[in-house]
């Protein structure tokens, strides 16, 4: 059990003074304002003698929810350095990047996918986030071959959350064309491609059962309009939040 005073904080009503906050594991306990500072309410600098002991009650002048990631594609923090500039190509655009970034996803493995996942979380963390919204389309394996596991990548972006603790809502991408004139997906783009309603709904239900245990949240996204029609059963009732 932590508990955190604060003098202010922002809560779901506004500013407050006067806070009490209790945690319980990574949970909030409970949140009450208009309590008075007290002996049991020691700075938390401390001392050199007492700064290696945690006090019974944490103090801070200013208290805030940590921001959350909206948009996170987390493999691609691996390539980070790789297109940042303009190569000699005076063509160089945003499509020769896209082309580049699908070359490098052809050879991740579902164990570079965990790593990864789990480096970048602990970046967010480390930076103040406290979740993110993970836009995941790498489904497949090299090729486009599915897994035994439809839901393979998935669980490895599951798992390295429940490896760092951040909280993640996770949000299937899925690619049907390779464009609005509906030509076929190329290659590489192919791992991320959508699936028919049978195995779409398999990988659902895989899904909710690897994240039983997890305070996670799911969703879809599918992306692309011409992707819509097929990948509409994979989505859950709420495409937004649990479900």
């Amino acid at each position: 059990m932590v508990t955190i005073w604060a003098e202010q904080a922002l809560l779901a009503g506004g500013w407050a003074r006067d806070v009490t906050i209790t945690l319980q594991g990574d949970r909030i306990a409970g949140i009450t304002t208009g309590t008075p500072e007290t002996a049991d309410t020691p700075n938390t600098a401390g001392t050199p003698e007492t700064r290696d002991t945690p006090p019974k009650v944490q103090r801070v002048g200013l208290l805030l929810p940590a921001p959350v990631n909206l948009h996170s594609h987390a493999f691609q923090r691996a390539m980070a350095g790789l297109t940042e500039s303009r190569g000699p190509d005076p063509r160089d655009s945003f499509w020769t990047w896209r082309q580049l970034m699908y070359r490098f996803l052809e050879q991740l493995t579902p164990g570079d996918v965990q790593a990864i996942a789990a480096f970048v979380q602990m970046e967010m963390a480390e930076a103040g986030y406290a979740a993110v919204a993970e836009f995941h389309y790498l489904h497949h394996g090299q090729g486009g071959q599915p897994y035994d596991d439809l839901a393979e990548m998935s669980g490895r972006i599951a798992a390295a959350a429940a490896q760092t603790g951040l909280g993640l809502t996770l949000l299937p991408v899925l690619y049907q064309y390779g464009g609005c004139d509906r030509r076929p997906l190329r290659p590489p783009a192919r791992r991320g491609r959508a699936m028919s309603a049978r195995p779409a709904r398999r990988h659902g239900s895989r899904r909710r059962s690897a994240f039983a245990s997890r305070c996670l949240a799911r969703g879809s996204a599918p992306r692309r309009i011409s992707a819509s029609r097929r990948s509409a059963a994979y989505a859950p009732r709420r495409a937004t939040g649990r479900s």
